[in-house]
């Protein structure tokens, strides 16, 4: 048996069974992050001893019955813009590189009270601004599937980590796909939950309106329980809604019988590589025999998004990251004759080059003179999208789309050609425009062997329903079984 091939219920069965224990699990992750690490790069800094030292405590304390808890001594793995008090949190940026968080966010405060340990802080995109883990500063992640392509991003390094079997599951976070796109290119499961589902305290903003916690997992199963543990009513976030708590394990039905999906034929339109749209086209196949009702509508405003949603996007960027400014808590240059030239050489310097970029495009934006034209014009499409979703599930339980145009790409064909990286976020932006929950899981490979992810859509607050058709199509599936990384072998 191998450990760390296992999803996260099946270590709880042979934790529950007695068949491992803790510190084996613990151990077994361990290992294999020294083993493959070196070729993946998914981290940024890693826990290892600590980890070993808790796991021990842990189980003495299980042994004795001092402790319960189903997920007691499960490791995890941190994308590193959510805070954990005592560790670093870089953002993957100089101007992080040696800030350490003073408190936990409440994410991270809902783990330690499950008992949960972390492996370590996940690689990703600058501030994560990116869609490729290549605009980290500190190190370029590999996808597993194939060491010479990306991961997607922002969240890659969580990603990757799951996919190669260095963590069981991990919190990435999604301001316009960075869960569901790496999610898609590493063929794994990745979560967006509904805006204000999941609190964003202790979660470094890039923008604040956009920005969602959520879960990358081997499974769905496993989406479902970490969702539990990380959505709740948070006082200390303005934003987080205060709505009944579910249990999203319970939903899980693997029956689909009446559900109506909804095809938006905008998303399968040029500019979709041909064997993404042929599998997607098949997955539709399938979950029409699996008793779904399927049919093809309009969702006219998508080809809007991509332009709306890095208007708002950059605009709070700039607004965000003005706190960046080399007095307080982050990198500072060494040489400098006045406190202009103090702000203007620490930014300079601090921040790398796609920051840069979306800090001036957003600032151009919100200027004088440009604000009517761009930024508020980008808020009331916004309205138009949010609008279109909520005529569209008037109709349908569940929105159908692929999570990205093209499967994983090799790494540097994109990273000196800004636009077309943007444009790998076309089918996931609207999701975060309107605030809605998506889904990614992979439904097949290209004719190289690369995942190909299908995004589903619920309407707010309906995990439950795009949890169990994504879940009764992995049971239908099984992908797992089917196809795994040549490299996690």
């Amino acid at each position: 048996m191998n450990i760390t091939d296992l999803t996260v219920h099946e270590l709880q069965e042979k934790l529950k069974n007695k068949e491992l224990t803790v510190t084996e699990i613990t151990n077994a992750y361990c290992d294999r992050i020294k083993e493959k690490e070196p070729e993946v790069a998914a981290f940024i800094t890693t826990y290892l001893d600590e980890a070993k030292e808790k796991a021990k405590k842990v189980e003495e304390k299980i042994q004795k019955k001092e402790m319960t808890g189903e997920f007691a001594g499960i490791p995890i793995g941190i994308k590193d813009n959510i805070c954990m008090k005592g560790t670093k949190t870089t953002c993957a940026s100089k101007m992080l590189e040696n800030f350490i968080s003073p408190y936990d966010a409440t994410v991270i405060e809902n783990l330690k009270e499950k008992n949960i340990i972390s492996l370590g802080k996940l690689n990703m995109d600058e501030f994560a601004m990116g869609g490729s883990t290549e605009y980290s500063y500190f190190k370029k992640t590999k996808n597993p599937w194939n060491l010479n392509k990306v991961p997607g991003g922002s969240s890659g390094g969580s990603a990757a980590a799951v996919a190669s079997n260095m963590v069981p599951w991990a919190l990435g976070t999604d301001t316009g796909g960075s869960i569901r796109q790496p999610a898609s290119f590493c063929g794994v499961v990745g979560l967006k939950p509904t805006y204000g589902l999941v609190s964003r305290y202790g979660l470094v903003a890039f923008a604040s309106s956009l920005d969602q916690i959520g879960p990358i997992t081997k499974d769905v199963q496993d989406a479902a329980m970490l969702l539990n543990i990380i959505a709740d009513h948070d006082e200390k976030d303005t934003t987080s809604e205060d709505i009944e708590k579910k249990d999203y394990t319970k939903c899980l039905k693997n029956d689909v019988k009446g559900l109506k999906i909804g095809v938006p034929k905008e998303f399968y339109a040029e500019g979709i590589n041909k064997e993404v749209k042929d599998t997607l086209y098949k997955s539709i196949e399938r979950y029409k025999e699996l008793g779904a009702e399927v049919e093809e509508f309009s969702l006219d405003v998508a080809k809007y998004s991509l332009a709306t949603y890095y208007i708002i996007a950059c605009a709070e960027a700039s607004s965000n990251l003005g706190r960046f400014d080399g007095i307080r808590y982050t990198y500072r240059t060494k040489e400098y004759k006045n406190l202009k030239e103090l702000y203007k050489k620490s930014r300079s310097e601090g921040f790398g080059s796609e920051v840069k970029r979306r800090i001036i495009l957003g600032t151009y934006v919100l200027s004088s003179g440009y604000y009517d034209a761009y930024y508020k014009k980008a808020q009331q499409v916004r309205t138009l999208v949010m609008n279109e979703f909520n005529k569209a599930f008037e109709k349908y339980d569940v929105i159908l789309t692929p999570t990205s145009p093209t499967v994983s790409f090799d790494i540097g064909s994109k990273s000196n050609n800004p636009l077309e990286m943007y444009l790998a976020d076309i089918c996931t932006v609207s999701v975060n425009i309107a605030g809605l929950p998506g889904i990614s899981i992979p439904c097949g490979v290209d004719s190289k062997g690369m995942p190909i992810g299908m995004q589903l859509i619920g309407n707010r607050f309906k995990e439950e329903t795009i949890l169990n058709a994504a879940y009764t199509f992995e049971q239908d599936f099984k992908f797992r079984e089917k196809y795994q990384p040549k490299f996690i072998k």
